[in-house]
């Protein structure tokens, strides 16, 4: 059974080899489907407007991004996953090793952090740590 879409805040926190850190606050929807729960947010960037859509489930979790940056994520732990990301002026492939996958939803907060190796085109990977907090809207 899925239930509605809730409107919720996002809080998206990512750490690149432990040394630089992006946030972002933004308001988006939280929905789940079969077994899995997914985010959905739009952030304006200097490209443009991106729209993000995360897959959160116990062993796997996908990120989708569409707009002025398309990107494809996929999450497996301890499974190396081809990926891609595209910009205005090009595509790469990228290869992705997620470490750590955390998901968990109660009382309208859930979290969502996944430790991951990240490399494009075969250059040395980087180490991101990506924590997504997110609570329901108060209507």
């Amino acid at each position: 059974m899925s239930i509605p879409e809730l409107p919720v805040k996002i809080n998206v926190k990512t750490t690149i080899d432990q040394d630089e850190t992006f946030e972002l606050l933004v308001f988006g929807t939280y929905f789940e489907k079969g077994n899995a729960a997914y985010l959905r947010y739009e952030e304006a960037m200097e490209e443009g407007s991106v729209r993000t859509i995360v897959k959160m489930a116990a062993d796997d979790a996908l990120i989708l991004r569409g707009g002025a940056i398309k990107m494809r994520l996929p999450f497996e732990l301890n499974r190396k996953m081809n990926g891609s990301y595209e910009m205005p002026f090009g595509q790469f492939a990228t290869e992705i090793m997620a470490k750590r996958i955390d998901y968990s939803y109660e009382n309208g907060k859930g979290s969502f952090c996944v430790v991951y190796d990240f490399s494009m085109e075969g250059a040395p990977s980087n180490t991101y740590q990506l924590e997504i907090e997110f609570q329901e809207e108060n209507k």
